[in-house]
């Protein structure tokens, strides 16, 4: 028979529970007084906010669609919170680069990202290892303007139409054709990704450091088309530099209304754009977010910038932080599948 011993604890003495009280307590109103002051702190500092410069980080080289919007709501934010407000820009990796600056930097309010649809639902299933979570490292404070992108070509390659484009590429030896883009994981990237998954035809990629390095070659001829964002390919079109064919949107674009959509020149189901938006580090206290968002959301009905923006071919947005969410949510539903599918893949 197996004996059972019982324990028998002595009660504590009152001595050692007045003791034991005595010094949790104390502890204990020290540690709620830290919180409190944190709080305190963390309110005054959000009730003060601006009281210095602002550096807006554009994840792209200046000239591309992204700088111009980066700039141009940079203006208008500076009016609205009265600091300055400098566009920096970090280019490289897709927007990467630059992402990962933001997301490491200071939750205050000071250090602000040009985000891109690209770089919220792309990236993460285009590279191999992303230097932050672009869920978890990212809060949002408002998607600003959207655009589409357009399929443009240096005026030497043979082709007129979407259908020339196709009858071309099917022509050459594989590879041969070949379109530029601002970068892995890009829209513009993924708009020629889509276009060569829905036609069937085999291009080599080339990926630039942002759209102004790859329309610069596109230009000189180095490479002989791109599905470039409306906005930085719009002064080219005008100039007769560069061929435009056919948008990307579900629609005809209103900044060029006599082009056909892609899906309309006979590749059903193709659609593709972009949308760019501010974002901060996760952190950041909802009352700064909100700050932000307030003006740069008056700053979209600004009538300098409205002007700027809808007459480069941009769609004027202005959400609210919880609309960008769901937005981040919605790109990265429709774009993992895509990019997973083509195959593509970046280090």
């Amino acid at each position: 028979m197996t004996t059972l011993t019982l324990l028998k604890f002595k009660p504590m003495a009152k001595t050692s529970r007045s003791k034991m009280t005595s010094s949790i307590i104390p502890s204990l109103i020290l540690s709620l007084g830290v919180a409190g002051s944190l709080l305190t702190a963390l309110n005054a500092q959000a009730q003060a906010f601006p009281n210095k410069p602002i550096r807006l980080v554009c994840p792209f080289p200046a000239g591309g669609a992204v700088d111009i919007a980066s700039r141009a709501i940079a203006q208008e934010l500076a009016k609205n919170l009265g600091q300055p407000v400098t566009v920096d820009n970090k280019p490289g990796a897709g927007g990467n680069i630059g992402g990962a600056d933001v997301a490491r930097s200071a939750p205050d309010g000071y250090t602000i990202l040009m985000t891109t649809s690209g770089i919220q639902a792309i990236n993460p299933a285009l590279y191999a290892k992303m230097p932050f979570d672009t869920s978890k490292d990212l809060a949002p404070v408002s998607a600003l303007v959207s655009l589409n992108n357009v399929l443009v070509l240096h005026p030497s390659v043979k082709a007129n139409s979407v259908a020339e484009v196709i009858a071309l590429a099917k022509s050459q030896p594989a590879g041969a054709i070949n379109y530029a883009s601002s970068g892995s994981g890009t829209s513009i990237h993924m708009s020629g990704e889509m276009f060569k998954s829905l036609t069937n035809v085999n291009m080599t990629h080339i990926p630039y450091k942002g759209s102004a390095p790859a329309l610069n070659d596109l230009l000189g001829g180095q490479v002989m088309m791109m599905f470039d964002n409306i906005p930085s390919a719009m002064p080219h079109i005008k100039s007769g530099k560069l061929r435009a064919l056919a948008t990307t949107g579900a629609k005809r674009d209103p900044s060029l209304p006599d082009l056909p959509t892609i899906s309309e020149a006979g590749v059903a189901g193709y659609e593709s754009g972009v949308w760019f938006g501010l974002a901060v580090a996760a952190n950041t206290p909802k009352e700064i977010i909100a700050k932000l968002n307030a003006e740069a959301v008056k700053g979209t009905k600004a009538p300098e910038f409205v002007k700027r923006m809808t007459d480069l071919g941009y769609i004027i947005m202005g959400t609210s932080p919880e609309t960008m969410a769901e937005m981040n949510k919605a790109e990265v539903m429709r774009w993992g599948p895509i990019v997973r599918s083509s195959g593509a893949k970046a280090d």
